[in-house]
């Protein structure tokens, strides 16, 4: 991770189809397009690698979110539990849904906790929205479990997860519907892309048209295309979709790199007396962009955190000060900041956002360091990082 470390004639290549033709947008012009149609392209070969029944391409894994909720019914009102460590588009595309996050707490999956459900659940509960972070899963067959009893809607951001999955089946596959995200520096890149996944065919019908402005994509001609709802622009452009296209395929050999890599370097920090790592339910499964570890407490990963980057280690994340992926840097969401009123405010049940109580979940991210996993290393700078990593960590414990 990222895909745009192997680069190549294979994406210079799909991305020359497009400009030859001079079409760059994914719908229509078909005499002149030359047949290449690097969208639908994309989602058939995606859906059929991770086993989903239909996938719909859009542009960005924002727009992902976006389409999703739209496509199960959650608007104005409803409430979606979400896990407070999450990249901050989560928390915004419900909002912009007009709907009502609910924060529950992780553990250390870093992920959804399937004990914290219940406790979040209000008669407004209309969905479950669990994030499979840094490429690794959640305890997703509990949770999956739980929708199922309570007769939610369980939909899953994998946008950091492509690739992973549990128990043989794919990450995004398990809920309702599933969302990638192909932005610059994911596994999979398209330069900005997203994408949705379901086996739903009406979800599916829904998607593909909101994306759109409402376009049923019935028949050649775009102009008599009919109007069943109402929706965004949120399409992909056949350049990005093109590059993406190249990625797809690679994405088992950048897997495989990926746990090979980490595989080395938790192998030798697992010698380290006391490290420990974040909890994966299916090793297996993991796509191996991260490797997550844990300090005895937040002052030890605040100095190490530190003292690795002193060292020349790279890539090393201490989310619980980061300003994008954690809920304790998130002002501008918890003061409910907005260039507009938002539909949040109007809701005199909302939670309190600037008096959340999470403290399982600080107590598990002030611990918690990540390391991303490169797919250039080489074996000689991996056994640099070894050395590197152990003299940093090995006293603290």
């Amino acid at each position: 991770m990222p895909g745009f470390e192997i680069f190549g004639d294979e994406e210079r290549k799909e991305v020359q189809d497009v400009l030859d033709s001079g079409i760059l947008f994914r719908y229509g012009f078909d005499q002149a397009r030359n047949n290449h149609w690097k969208a639908r392209d994309f989602e058939k070969e995606l859906a059929e690698k991770i086993g989903s029944g239909y996938c719909h391409l859009c542009s960005s894994g924002t727009a992902a979110l976006s389409v999703a909720l739209a496509a199960c019914g959650v608007g104005t009102g409803d409430e979606v539990i979400v896990p407070p460590f999450t990249f901050v588009a989560t928390v915004e595309a419900v909002m912009s849904a007009g709907a009502v996050p609910v924060f529950a707490d992780i553990d250390e999956t870093l992920c959804l906790d399937p004990e914290s459900l219940e406790k979040a659940m209000t008669p407004r509960t209309k969905a479950v929205l669990v994030v499979h972070m840094c490429g690794s899963m959640a305890e997703i067959d509990r949770i999956r479990a739980f929708c199922d009893q309570k007769g939610i809607v369980l939909m899953e951001d994998a946008c950091q997860a492509l690739g992973g999955s549990f128990n043989g089946k794919h990450l995004g596959t398990f809920g309702k519907v599933g969302c990638f995200s192909f932005d610059p520096v994911k596994t999979v890149t398209c330069g900005e892309g997203g994408g949705v996944v379901t086996d739903d065919p009406k979800i599916y019908e829904i998607a593909d048209a909101y994306g759109d402005h409402g376009h049923d994509h019935v028949g050649d001609d775009r102009g008599a295309e009919g109007h069943a709802i109402m929706g965004v622009n949120y399409r992909i452009s056949e350049l990005n979709a093109a590059v993406g296209l190249a990625q797809l395929r690679k994405l088992d050999r950048m897997v495989e790199i990926q746990r090979t890599h980490k595989g080395a370097l938790k192998e030798a920090l697992g010698r380290i007396p006391g490290l420990e790592f974040r909890k994966i339910p299916d090793e297996e499964g993991d796509s191996a962009t991260f490797l997550s570890f844990f300090l005895p407490d937040e002052a030890t990963a605040v100095k190490a955190s530190g003292e690795l980057a002193a060292a020349g280690v790279d890539g090393c994340f201490y989310w619980y000060s980061n300003n994008w992926h954690y809920i304790r840097q998130w002002d501008h969401i918890l003061g409910l900041k907005s260039a507009a009123p938002l539909p949040v405010t109007l809701f005199e049940t909302r939670p309190d956002y600037e008096k959340l109580n999470l403290a399982q979940s600080d107590g598990i991210m002030s611990r918690a360091i990540s390391m991303l996993i490169k797919l250039s290393w080489s074996q000689d700078e991996i056994a640099q990082r070894i050395d590197k990593m152990t003299a940093v960590l090995r006293p603290y414990f």
